[in-house]
């Protein structure tokens, strides 16, 4: 019986669950399931000496990056790290010496993973070139600048590419990382078996939706002040009617120039902008209070139960009630619970 080995790249800084979130979902396959061989894991760094995480928690490596590049590797799968300045902008880290024991690990492996900003490494390793990538939405934009042979797209949970060199994969946000980890092993072990560890840690096999149902479309910066403006005048007015003609009235410029407008400062449509803001306000109110589906579509400006329906079919890829079966953040009242003194 052979294991797969899997090599989790160690090194200062690193983020403590995408390193500890893939071995997890990889423990929990059956038995039964890996009778002909199962996976082995190892963290690798540089040096033996405890690796230091961005949660401040210290790891022991299993072994030196040297040690593991004499055995057969199946699957790299490398995590991320981000240092944020005085003015709390986030900067991916890929540090030249780990960029190098990436790019020299992966000649001889199977299989490379990305989790979170760990494409970035990725990246800076050419070993995403003329690829299609994903990463967490926060660097997404700085992916694309920075490496522009790649195709950054910023919305799936995780992206697998085939090359000649072999697998590439690549993960979202941190917590993505199990997403990923899941589809590692529905590719080897099939999705029953993927579904069974799925069951086991409470999450979907396949999550509903993209980042864009965490991150936070209302954040995208604008350079103008009539754009500024406009998004306040969106985000205080949603349950309002707030059609182009609309805007445009209130920016003060014809339907043209402020769909120019919208295109060029925040990247899409003045509908798309408002459908999303008020998903997101929904999304807001189904996580944290009871009201009805009828309450939240008309204080969100969609009117009907059905309109807000399809605008979280379209945008989330789940519906309100699955959203807030899923999300919700305070429990759902007693059922026959009194509602004052006794």
């Amino acid at each position: 019986m052979v294991n797969r080995l899997i090599v989790i790249v160690l090194f200062e800084g690193v983020d403590l669950l995408d390193v500890t979130g893939p071995p997890e979902v990889f423990s929990l396959v059956p038995r039964e399931a890996t009778e002909r061989g199962g996976y082995e894991v190892v963290l690798a760094a540089e040096t033996p000496e405890p690796v230091t995480t961005a949660a401040g928690v210290r790891i022991m490596p299993d072994a030196t990056f040297d040690e593991v590049g004499a055995r057969a590797i199946d699957t790299l799968l490398v995590p991320g790290s981000v240092e944020v300045d005085s003015e709390q902008r986030i900067h991916p880290v890929a540090e030249p010496g780990t960029v190098a024991r990436v790019k020299a690990l992966a000649a001889r492996t199977r299989r490379v993973a990305s989790v979170c900003v760990g494409a970035h490494i990725l990246a800076a390793a050419g070993l995403l070139d003329g690829k299609r990538a994903t990463t967490h939405w926060s660097t997404a934009q700085r992916l694309a600048a920075d490496h522009p042979a790649v195709r950054v797209d910023p919305d799936p949970i995780f992206i697998r590419q085939q090359g000649e060199e072999g697998e590439v994969w690549t993960g979202a946000g941190i917590s993505a990382c199990l997403d990923l980890s899941l589809a590692l092993v529905a590719e080897d072990f099939g999705e029953s078996v993927a579904l069974s560890v799925a069951r086991r840690l409470v999450m979907y096999l396949k999550r509903p939706g993209g980042q864009s149902q965490f991150s936070v479309p209302l954040e995208q910066v604008s350079t103008t002040r009539r754009v500024e403006d406009l998004r306040h005048h969106i985000l205080s007015h949603l349950d309002q009617r707030l059609t182009v003609p609309d805007l445009a009235a209130y920016a003060h410029v014809s339907d043209r120039q402020l769909t120019r407008i919208f295109k060029t400062e925040l990247g899409t449509t003045p509908h798309a902008y408002v459908e999303s803001a008020r998903v997101e306000r929904a999304a807001n109110l189904l996580e944290t209070t009871d009201d009805t589906l009828e309450r939240v579509a008309s204080v969100c400006g969609f009117g009907t139960v059905d309109t807000l329906i399809r605008a979280f079919r379209r945008r989330l890829a789940t519906t309100p009630s699955e959203y807030r079966a899923r999300f919700r953040i305070t429990p759902p009242p007693l059922s026959g619970a009194p509602h004052g003194p006794a």
